[in-house]
């Protein structure tokens, strides 16, 4: 656990610092996400070809992404609906921009 939070606490002030946000087309998302996991501040998520994707703040759900228009989209049953996301990178800091000024921000895995 401590190697964790070191490791955390090694990663996240690269986020903040993270200048020079690039936006991400289709094949970027794609090039991005497929088969890779991101690094929240107090969770992590994974991103399987499949289209489906795990998220564990503390417990696994379960849910499915896919891209349209340039947009990052996800599903998270028991909800039948779909929420965009239009998607910035900045070195290996990522961040996925919601409706509503809603910012999520977190550190590609390597």
């Amino acid at each position: 656990m401590r190697r964790a939070v070191l490791i955390f606490s090694i990663i996240w002030p690269a986020v903040a610092l993270a200048e020079n946000w690039e936006p991400l087309e289709a094949e970027g998302i794609k090039k991005a996400l497929i088969d890779k996991g991101i690094t929240y501040e107090a969770a992590t998520q994974y991103f399987y070809a499949s289209g489906r994707t795990l998220y564990n703040a503390g417990a696994d759900s379960w849910g499915y992404w896919r891209v349209e228009e340039d947009r990052y989209c996800s599903q998270w049953p028991p909800s039948d609906l779909w929420a965009c996301y239009d998607m910035e990178i900045s070195g290996q800091s990522i961040r996925f921009l919601g409706e509503h000024g809603y910012i999520t921000i977190g550190v590609l895995a390597e």
